[in-house]
């Protein structure tokens, strides 16, 4: 499928139904449709890659799709794994625009993926849609560290036996 008919079938009424974007106005959502495409991946895709250009992110709208790390002599830790609903990367919006963790399907997943330039350009015109995703966005990445600090304790930390 060409991606011109993929973001034809993309309207603001199908992204404001995405819990990431529940609540933004209508005026606010309806300029993210240019800026978006609907994605079918096959179980088993690489989105993105640790230290890699980070240049969109993904409303998952079914499927699953887990966020790893590469830890030394460890190889890939699954860090998350997300389904439904959730939003999938946001190294897009501050510079470097640099990837953070890797990211995978796990199962076959259907998403918006988002224009991360595009999208911060709409933010430059619109300040306040800019301040309504960067609010989203933030608990996006402080659940991303917590869930990061999770799993490397996890890891690291070895069990302690029950006194």
């Amino acid at each position: 499928m060409s991606t011109q008919q993929e973001t034809s079938r993309v309207t603001p009424t199908a992204l404001a139904a995405h819990r990431f974007l529940h609540g933004l106005p209508c005026g606010q959502v309806a300029p993210l449709v240019t800026a978006t495409s609907l994605v079918n991946l096959p179980a088993g895709r690489r989105l993105f890659e640790d230290g890699g250009n980070a240049a969109s992110f993904w409303l998952i709208r079914s499927g699953s799709v887990a966020l790893d790390l590469h830890i030394p002599r460890a190889g890939a830790v699954v860090i998350e794994t997300l389904g439904m609903g959730d939003v999938v990367g946001w190294s897009w919006l501050l510079p470097p625009h640099v990837w953070t963790l890797g990211a995978i399907t796990v199962k076959p997943t259907e998403a918006f993926q988002v224009d991360g330039p595009a999208v911060r350009a709409l933010c430059d015109a619109d300040p306040e849609l800019g301040y309504q995703l960067t609010r989203r966005f933030l608990v996006v990445a402080a659940n991303r560290l917590h869930a990061t600090r999770t799993r490397l304790l996890d890891h690291y930390v070895p069990a302690r036996p029950w006194p």
